[in-house]
């Protein structure tokens, strides 16, 4: 008999009341025996001997520093976290906006899965939950990150629901004395897919300055970066078969790769996505490519500015950051070419014995204009400390410019515009803490508000944006009120536990679909609006932390949590093929995410080596994600739709070790075993019992750094994750455009200091040039150049 839901979470609830009853009798002897030793440490692995984690340290907890960054080719800030255990960022090019991070079981486009703080303030884009709502990585260069904290999971009452699948914090550099850096970047990558064959370049410089009153409590920091890149295709165009008899252009060039995505229907007669850029549909038989997408040219510009107090009592801070983003298609490259040698990228043509329609090769220019603001103060409040952090985050500027078409793109003819703003989200968090020797208890709230607007129009000339017509709007918002506490207790120097619960009240308001009226309406702008909603959920923690002997410690930890929708879940309506509204396209009564969460740590110290072990179960009811099918005009869409169950469970082990096997040699390695399955899913009885589409069973990182000399370190980087399914229905695994592949990246770099405080370092990532793709391609090998140096 199927357990049902109100029981799963009673029992739950239950086993969190009754675990530090149920921990408390074996650890009592322990306890007794050491009573002397010093209190059972947080469990933290890699690195992070020095400095302390900035996240509340509940599940597996990740810390990384200067050490870990000096093996790492780092060309955007993400990468810094490239070997980290169970963990990835979709990252598809150098100075790609998209870059969802994962952890363990984690979709690479469930973005709204994972909370990113900058010094504490929020970077994470939960506008929406896809691969184009990914964390504002820009916002930030490598070279002013001190360190990355990672902790896996729901763990602690302090962090919304985003949390469920991890929480990661980027504290950047605070000056210490007066100092200035500078750091340059040339890279290339040779490119060979299809009919591609070309290098792409690019280069960054960044360069900042901090003064630090002698005598006094203020400091300043800025910094500056540029960024500019040429990525690779990230997509291919299909030929489409013509209709009619009549021959086109002769051309050659089209490519057949056997093992692309087609249309086939499923056991249920539901058509599988075949998202491919032109929308070609093909009965059992994939279709010739023709083109490649313009590789994106990519303009990054990003200033920074953080005032610092600090006089030993109050500490304060304001940041600003300023960040504009181009992105240029402007050369499709098309594989046709005609009797004459002249290329084809449109039209109707003639080639492999049938008529086609080449179609989509487009052109476009998306340029953003963002910046963060944020204030915090901790100060005491006679026998409390008290935080509060204010923030927001605003895209102020964004406008998307499409072409229809090769010849509309060249001539400057129509085209689209989608122009968003307002945009972004206000954060607020106030905390109040009460340490004694043996209770640390904290109290705080927590708000937000999340809110867009994005209107399309038609133009006459898609560069200037010329006469603009209205096509459709869609606009809404969110808000979050949230009270929380959470108080540890130490019951013992070997012993402790941390019990928290979490009050969160969401609702979305202000949500609606503007559109051009057909029939009776035609020409008018039509309006449809949705109706306000609000909930509730509360998310009880707690933890337990041991010391099983002199250098082991164990923590059990245990979880509720809550993700409410997003703006774009809920309000990201679409239009038909023929304008008229659709009303399949969304669900405005989405139903939030609710997760059940255990995590179960040991780590043992031995000196020079340290190994953790890590097991995670995670249960989510109503998982939220993006389906995508053909609507009754045989237009391609998305829409997030609730997953009744899923679950994933797995396991995770983690070595560090230091001056061993031999001395000046440093390795971090770690393996994960993650299954991840769709329990229940009544809306696609097939899926049921299924891999979680984009989960690796398998996933492995290593780094290990070597100093030749006191002058010279190199170091060999690894990463590795098995192929997955790259849909619900298990039915689409493959290598190549389309599929999530697996992946195998070998990466090494080596550092001269040259002379005091400058510094050469030379790189590069995919060794092996391995080819692995995230529907879209991973980069190939990619060489880089460094230069740094520092007063």
């Amino acid at each position: 008999m199927p357990v049902s839901n109100a029981r799963l979470r009673r029992a739950f609830a239950v086993s969190l009341l009754l675990s530090p009853a149920i921990l408390t009798r074996p650890a009592h002897a322990e306890i007794i025996a050491s009573s002397t030793a010093d209190d059972a440490e947080d469990i933290i692995v890699v690195g992070q001997r020095n400095a302390p984690i900035n996240i509340e340290p509940r599940g597996l907890a990740v810390s990384l520093g200067q050490e870990q960054f000096a093996g790492v080719n780092a060309f955007n800030v993400e990468d810094l976290m490239k070997y980290a255990p169970n963990f990835f960022v979709r990252k598809r090019f150098i100075g790609d906006s998209n870059g969802v991070p994962g952890f363990r079981g984690t979709h690479s486009t469930q973005s709204a899965r994972a909370l990113v703080m900058l010094d504490g303030f929020v970077v994470s884009n939960f506008l929406g939950n896809s691969f184009g709502f990914a964390p504002r990585w820009g916002a930030v260069g490598p070279g002013e990150v001190e360190q990355f904290d990672i902790v896996y999971g729901p763990y602690s009452s302090r962090y919304t629901g985003n949390s469920m699948g991890g929480i990661i914090n980027i504290t950047t550099r605070d000056p210490k004395v007066t100092e200035a850096f500078v750091t340059t970047q040339g890279f290339v990558q040779p490119y060979k897919q299809y009919g591609t064959d070309k290098s792409y370049y690019g280069y960054s410089g960044e360069a900042g300055f901090g003064f630090k009153q002698k005598d006094g409590p203020f400091s300043v920091r800025v910094s500056t970066r540029l960024l500019e890149n040429r990525g690779q295709p990230m997509s291919w165009y299909f030929l489409t078969p013509a209709t009619g008899a009549v021959a086109g252009t002769v051309v050659t060039g089209a490519v057949i790769d056997p093992d692309t995505l087609t249309r086939v229907a499923n056991a249920n007669g539901i058509a599988t996505a075949d998202t491919r850029p032109s929308g070609t549909v093909l009965a059992n038989s994939p279709a010739p490519i023709f083109a490649a997408q313009s590789a994106a040219d990519i303009t990054q510009s990003q200033t920074k500015l953080k005032v610092g107090y600090d006089d030993g009592s109050i500490k304060a801070q304001a940041l600003f950051i300023y960040w504009w983003n181009l992105d240029r298609q402007y050369a499709p490259e098309t594989y046709l070419k005609d009797a004459a040698g002249n290329p084809v990228y449109e039209g109707q043509v003639t080639t492999l014995g049938r008529n086609w329609t080449a179609a989509g090769a487009n052109f476009s220019r998306t340029s953003r204009k963002e910046y963060l603001a944020g204030f915090k103060i901790e100060a005491p409040v006679g026998p409390l400390t008290a935080r509060l952090n204010l923030s927001t985050y605003q895209v102020a500027s964004q406008r998307g410019l499409t072409s229809n078409g090769y010849v509309a793109g060249i001539n400057n003819g129509a085209g689209t515009l989608a122009d968003q703003g307002p945009t972004g989200w206000y954060t607020a968090d106030l905390s109040l803490e009460y340490n004694t020797d043996r209770n640390e208890l904290a109290v705080g709230a927590t708000a937000n508000l999340y809110q867009t607007v994005l209107i399309r129009y038609n133009v006459t000339n898609w560069r200037t944006a010329a006469n603009p017509v209205f096509a459709s709007e869609t606009f809404g918002k969110t808000r979050l009120f949230a009270g929380w506490i959470e108080d540890k207790i130490i019951v013992s120097d070997a012993l402790s536990f941390t019990a928290g619960a979490r009050v969160d009240n969401w609702r979305a308001f202000s949500g609606g679909l503007g559109r051009v009226g057909t029939g009776a309406q035609l020409g008018q702008s039509v309006f449809n609006s949705y109706a306000a909603r609000d909930d509730t959920a509360i998310s009880p923690t707690l933890s337990a932390q041991a010391r099983l002997g002199p250098n082991t410690n164990a923590q059990l930890s245990l979880a509720m949590a809550t993700r409410f929708p997003t703006v774009g879940e809920l309000f990201q309506g679409s239009l038909n093929g023929d304008g008229s509204f659709n009303p399949n396209s969304f669900d405005p009564n989405l139903k939030p995410e609710r997760s059940h969460d255990i995590n179960l740590l040991i780590a043992h110290d031995l000196g020079r080596v340290k190994l953790t072990g890590s097991v995670f179960w995670q249960q989510v009811d109503n998982t939220i994600f993006s389906v995508t099918g053909f609507n009754q005009n045989g237009v391609i869409t998305a829409s997030f739709k609730n997953i009744d169950r899923t679950r994933q469970y797995g396991f995770e082990l983690i070595a560090e070790s230091r001056n061993w096997p031999i001395q000046g040699m440093s390795i971090d390695a770690n393996a994960a075993n993650n299954n991840s399955k769709t329990i229940g899913n009544a809306a696609l009885p097939i899926s049921e019992g299924v891999a979680f589409p984009r989960i690796p069973t398998w996933r492995l990182n290593a780094n290990v750094r070597y100093d030749f000399t006191y002058r010279l370190q190199g170091s060999l980087g690894a990463r590795f994750a098995s192929r997955p399914n790259t849909n619900l229905e298990g039915t689409q695994r493959g290598d190549t455009f389309g599929y999530t592949s697996e992946l195998f990246a070998l990466d090494a770099r080596l550092n001269w200091q040259l002379l005091r405080g400058f510094r050469l370092s030379a790189g590069v990532d995919n060794l092996t040039n391995n080819r692995a793709w995230v529907f879209h391609p991973y980069p190939q090998r990619t060489f880089l150049i460094e230069a740094g140096w520092k007063l």
